[in-house]
Parts: structure tokens; C-alpha cells; sequence
């Protein structure tokens, strides 16, 4: 019976790139259709069904943007693919949030057009290949230090943009983890004040008798141990930003006093007769509810209501997984660099566990897990099995994912992949068999026994 070869549709107006696309196509094993830009194409492609298309965007009289709507409204199951010789950030994010698969600069990397095209041929459904993602796409993502392609970190992104130059104070909430400090540098660098200090102070580190005077300073002789005057944390930041993270865990003594820095800008060092005047920017942070904090009488409301002019809420990363793939390609890349690793990208097992399991820690847990994945690999690509022992060797709790997370000491024998799993796995690895025999969990022995056995050696 003969195979039905997948449709690759090709839109551009340069008939040259149309014919390169056309025999790389072909060679990868696609059907391919090529077609000028143009208005004709808008209509014509209620009857063209391709499996996925690659689109110029910019084209005279149609744009690849247009395009792209149309052939999801056609289509919603096409994949497309944008090329330009004019790549920008603001282009690529566009893109993506409407539907595209990829943006490819030209010339063509035809390396990373070719792994497309392969999992398009090899079925995977839209968020496998969304999870196809190396860390030069995850950089078009990153925003001072805070990467997210999705709705909700785009629409966090513009908010700090937008409030950064005029709040004077702000409250940043979201679970432990979510990047809360990250908020607070973007709102310090897009501001006014990026030239001066900013100064980060966690409420929880110190003990209550001391945490007036690291706030406020203190004079010489103020109480035991105090032989010299010191400045506190206000005074220093005079100028510029403070950040009081953990701001639920202040003592009720202590906000009071605070709420007088914040809304006049008075201090007064422990010990000292007069105030002393500064400005500055104050940026609060809690994982806590701190209405609920005030209903509880735990939080005074005043400070509350002063700190709160401006909330910036941060989203758990369990409802946001489209930028798991991101955030992981920019760690891996992080962590290959520092320890000098030759890791060029995730496994498609590897990719899955990262994707479904629950993140109660967040950004900051995604983060640690890939950090001691890194630290265990030993080939090109980040396999199922290194993320399966450093998920194992974090919160010793179970993971949510389609693939058993347990340790990887295994009590029954592992099933001989099949022919099509072995081309699979050495695809993916570029033909790297050391690789692949990791990739797969077995020996690199019993890999090269396998490749006999099947007459792939």
C-alpha cells in the first residue's frame, strides 16, 4: 500500500526561496506545493490542506501575518511557519501568540527547518512540537530577567512597562518561587531611579529586636553593641528602590513605622531625636493574602491600603505550561555554559516530565531541577532518565506525568525498542549513537546489539 506523504505548503513571493524549500521539502519526505504571495492565495487556501505550511512575512500585497490567520481559520490543525529577512522581537512575539509554530530568520537554518518537519511527519500533536524550543527562541521571550510567550506574562510584561516610570510604591504577590524580586529589579531598571541603588531586604532574616534599626539605622551607644552609628536600609536607598520581600512576616510593631517612612518619608534612626528625610521607592513582595492577613488582625490595613496603590500579582507557572519549553531551553543553555556541558537541547521524554509535573515550588523549583539534571548529563541532549533522578532528588514527591517518575533503578528488564524508536532517538541526537543509547536508557552495548539485530548498524 502506498504511504500518504504529509503536504508542505510554501508562500513567498521570491520564486528562488519557493524552489529550495521545494527540494528540502522533498528530500525530507513532504509533498510540496509552492505558491506566490498575493491576494489569490487568501482564497485559494479554503481548498489547499497541508499538514504545514511556511510562509513569507513580509510579501507586497498580502502580509505572512494575514496569511497565517487565514490558514488557521481553513485549518486550525496547520502548522505555520514564518520566515523573514527583517527578524524582530516584537514580530516573533506576535507571531507566536497568534498561532505559529516557529519564526525563521533567512537565510534559512535549515538544520532547525528540517526538526520541524520531522516531527510534523512523526505526528506529534501541537504542544510536542511547541516544546521544540532552543534557547535563541526562549532569549525573544526574555524580559529583564523573566521569560513567558503566553498571555499572561505578556500581559505582566506590559503592565510593569507601563506602571515603572510613575509608582511610587507597589506590591508584588504571587507563590514562592514565581520571581517576585525579578518584578521588582524590572520596575527599578525601567524607572527613573536605574541609576541609583537598589537595595533588597527579606522581613523573615532578621529577628524582631533588630529589625528597626536595619531599617532605620541606628546611633552610636543606641543599645548593646552598637559602637558605631550606622545607616539603615532606608537611608542607603536613598534616591532609589528598596525591596521588602516577605513583607507579610514584619512584625505589627514595626509597621507602624513603616507606614510613616513610606507615606512621608521620615526615618528616624534608633537612638536618634530627630527624623531624617529621604526618598524612596518602596516595593513590597508576600506570598501571602494579606487581606486575609488584615482580617485576621495581623497586618495593620493602613499600610496595607498604602502599600497596595499598585499590585502586580505574578501567575504559578502550573497556569502558564505553553512557557515551560522556553524556560527550560534558557536554564539548560545557563547550566551547560557553567558547567561546561556540550547540552544543545531537551529530549522529547524529558520535555514531557518538565511539562506535567505540578511545580509547587514554580520558576524557582523548574530551575533547581534542570540545575542538577545538568550536573548528571553526559551527552548532547537532556534525557528522560537525568530528569527523572533530579526530579527524584528534589521534594522526594511524585510527579505528575504520563511516563512513571520514580528513580531510575529499574526492577524489570526494559522492553528492546523498535525499529522505528531507535530511528527516532537517533534523529533526534543527529545520528549520535552514545547519545541515542541514553536517550533510550539503555547501555551504549546494548544499543549496538540492537542496531545488529536490526540491520541498522
Amino acid at each position: 500500500m502506498t504511504q500518504i506523504r504529509p503536504v508542505l505548503l510554501v508562500i513567498d513571493d521570491e520564486p528562488g526561496m519557493i524552489k529550495v524549500v521545494e527540494r528540502f521539502g522533498g528530500d525530507q519526505g513532504f509533498e510540496v506545493i509552492g505558491r506566490p504571495g498575493g491576494q489569490t492565495i487568501l482564497s485559494e487556501l479554503k481548498t489547499l490542506k497541508a499538514d504545514v505550511a511556511i510562509v513569507d512575512l513580509r510579501m507586497p500585497e498580502v502580509s505572512g501575518i494575514d496569511v497565517l490567520k487565514a490558514i488557521h481559520d481553513a485549518d486550525p490543525a496547520c502548522h505555520v511557519i514564518l520566515m523573514t529577512a527583517h527578524a524582530s522581537v516584537e514580530s516573533a512575539i506576535e507571531a507566536v501568540k497568534l498561532g505559529a509554530l516557529d519564526y525563521l530568520s533567512k537565510p534559512l537554518n535549515f538544520e532547525r527547518f528540517g526538526e520541524l518537519l520531522t516531527n510534523v511527519r512523526m505526528g506529534l500533536n501541537r504542544r510536542q512540537l511547541m516544546m521544540a524550543v532552543d534557547s535563541e527562541m526562549a532569549s525573544r521571550f526574555e524580559f529583564h530577567g523573566m521569560i513567558g510567550r503566553g498571555a499572561l506574562m505578556q500581559d505582566l510584561f506590559d503592565s510593569i512597562r507601563r506602571l515603572a516610570p510613575h509608582a511610587r510604591t507597589a506590591l508584588v504577590t504571587g507563590e514562592t518561587g514565581t520571581g517576585k524580586e525579578l518584578v521588582a529589579r524590572a520596575l527599578h531598571q525601567l524607572g527613573g531611579r536605574k541609576m541609583r541603588r537598589f537595595t533588597a531586604c527579606n522581613c523573615s532574616a532578621f529577628v524582631e529586636t533588630l529589625f528597626e534599626a536595619e531599617l532605620f539605622g541606628h546611633t552610636r551607644g543606641a543599645f548593646t553593641g552598637a559602637s558605631e552609628a550606622k545607616a539603615g536600609l532606608f537611608e542607603l536607598s536613598d534616591g532609589g528602590t528598596l525591596f521588602l520581600d516577605e513583607i507579610g512576616e514584619l512584625p505589627l510593631a514595626m509597621q507602624a513605622k513603616l507606614l510613616r517612612a513610606v507615606e512621608y518619608g521620615d526615618v528616624q534612626r534608633v537612638g536618634a531625636t530627630e527624623p531624617k528625610r529621604v526618598d524612596v521607592r518602596v516595593i513590597a513582595a508576600t506570598n501571602r493574602n494579606l487581606s486575609d492577613e488584615v482580617a485576621a488582625g495581623r497586618f495593620r490595613q493602613d499600610l496595607y491600603y498604602r502599600l497596595n496603590i499598585v499590585e502586580i500579582a505574578l501567575p504559578a507557572l502550573r497556569d502558564r505550561p505553553e512557557d515551560i519549553p522556553y524556560l527550560s531551553a534558557a536554564f539548560v543553555k545557563e547550566f551547560s555554559t557553567r558547567f561546561g556541558k556540550a547540552l544543545v537541547g531537551i529530549g522529547p521524554g524529558a520535555e514531557r516530565l518538565l511539562q506535567n509535573a505540578p511545580w509547587p515550588g514554580n520558576v524557582r523549583e523548574l530551575r533547581n531541577t534542570l540545575e542538577r539534571a545538568c550536573m548528571l548529563s553526559e551527552g548532547h541532549i537532556l534525557s528522560e532518565r537525568e530528569v527523572l533522578a533530579a526530579l527524584g532528588g528534589g521534594a522526594g514527591r511524585p510527579v505528575a506525568s504520563s511516563t512513571a517518575a520514580v528513580l531510575p533503578r529499574r526492577t524489570a528488564p526494559v522492553p528492546e525498542p523498535d525499529r522505528d524508536t531507535v530511528q527516532q532517538a537517533l534523529q533526534r541526537v543527529g545520528g549520535n549513537k552514545a547519545a541515542a543509547a541514553r536517550e533510550l536508557g539503555i547501555s551504549r552495548r546494548a544499543f549496538y546489539r540492537r542496531l545488529d539485530a536490526l540491520g541498522l548498524r
